[in-house]
């Protein structure tokens, strides 16, 4: 939720710590010079003694004089302590409730498996935090029970899909046998559920993360995808332009070439009947690579827009598609999304169809430089394997090349 900008909970508890002070302050030498100077005349006096010089002395005014620079002074001085103690204090109480913040917007990532294990005594911010954890804890075991069950089920799908699928392939290759509009539908149920299973696994691995962060280079994974679609944007007529500028993003080559994928298809299908384009492009920012993949359609509100990312969601008008899927495309998109740690941003376009951003972390530096020194050094190697000139000219590539690798 978008809230406008505020003063923080530490920042009302050092001014309220500093004017409390400072009242008490204020109270305090009130009574002090109230009392004080209650029984000291009005009016200038003299003071004289049997024995002594009459000496006139000061008056109350006199007195109001010297203590009132001295009582502000004091109260400054308190109000100075109390800002800086009123800061202190209120850091230092207001760590946990910091902790427990960073926490839930962890979780909210889809992170699960962090907890905040407040140390110390039992207050009320730390029972907190151990209902905070016990609550992250069943969350983390329901979601892992869930993918499980999924992996498990499509796991055990596999096998007798493929069964009925060969069936299916033998009985229609057997001469002796008529073929019949049965046999047809039969196969496009048993294809279709072979992609659900396959679709459901894949799911499952996406949110499991498991997978070694790499630099992968979002140009040629776009290009990739369009040439692989090219035959079904081909088919429905539609054009794809693609716009891969040089980014590169830390995470699964194999995962974000099935991201761009689904992304791409899916702005392919779901398009103009006729002379419908797709726009893929890809950039680098100082937030990371970012992947872009518009389409020309019909006019989307953005109610049914924030729905596209949860599994099975399709529209009335996408279940007769050829091409429709099993609606788990963008529900994978936005899964191995956040396996990256990225953003997955659905906009609707002002002259129909849809926008779809990837916003996905860049990788450390040093592992870009290693990568490119890695791809350097595989080029040179093959051209000294095309060319033994090379070698000659080369000598350090030419010992590199020559050491086996087991």
């Amino acid at each position: 939720m978008d809230r406008d900008p505020g003063w923080s909970v530490r920042v009302k508890l050092t001014l309220s710590y500093a004017v409390f002070l400072t009242a008490a302050g204020a109270v305090l030498l009130t009574a002090v010079a109230l009392f004080l100077l209650h029984h000291v005349p009005l009016h200038e006096f003299v003071m004289a003694s049997p024995g002594a010089t009459p000496e006139p002395g000061p008056s109350r005014r006199d007195l109001m004089v010297l203590f009132l620079p001295t009582a502000v002074a004091a109260l400054a001085v308190l109000l100075a302590i109390g800002l800086a103690g009123g800061w202190i204090l209120a850091g230092r109480m207001l760590a946990p409730l910091t902790r427990i913040t960073d926490a839930t917007r962890i979780a909210a990532a889809g992170q699960l498996n962090h907890r905040i294990q407040l140390p110390g005594r039992s207050d009320e911010f730390r029972e907190l935090a151990d209902a905070f954890d016990a609550m992250l804890a069943q969350l983390a075991a329901n979601v892992a029970r869930e993918r499980r069950f999924a992996a498990n089920a499509s796991h055990e799908l596999r096998t007798p899909l493929a069964i009925t699928k060969t069936l299916l392939d033998v009985a229609r290759n057997d001469p002796a046998r008529a073929q019949s509009e049965l046999d047809e539908r039969l196969r496009a149920v048993n294809a279709r559920a072979i992609g659900l299973t396959e679709a459901l696994l894949l799911l499952s691995r996406a949110d499991q993360r498991s997978f070694r962060p790499e630099p992968v280079e979002l140009s040629l994974i776009a290009e990739e995808a369009a040439e692989t679609l090219l035959p079904l944007s081909e088919e429905r007529g539609v054009t794809v332009e693609v716009d891969a500028e040089q980014s590169v993003a830390a995470g699964s080559q194999a995962l974000l070439l099935q991201l761009t994928t689904n992304l791409v298809h899916n702005a392919i299908v779901h398009n103009l009947p006729e002379g419908g384009t797709v726009w893929v492009s890809t950039s680098a920012g100082p937030g990371g690579a970012l992947l872009t993949v518009e389409n020309t359609g019909a006019e989307l509100g953005p109610e049914p827009v924030a729905t596209f990312v949860e599994p099975f969601r399709r529209g009335a008008d996408r279940v007769r598609s050829d091409h429709a899927g099993v609606g788990l495309g963008l529900a994978i998109v936005h899964s191995i999304a956040q396996a990256h740690g990225g953003r997955l941003t659905l906009t609707p376009r002002r002259a129909g169809g849809l926008s779809v951003t990837v916003r996905l972390p860049p990788p450390p530096p040093d592992r870009v430089d290693r990568d490119r020194q890695q791809r350097h050094h595989r080029r040179q190697d093959d051209r000294v394997h095309r060319d033994p000139a090379v070698a000659a000219r080369m000598p350090g590539v030419e010992e590199r090349v020559r050491v086996p690798v087991h």
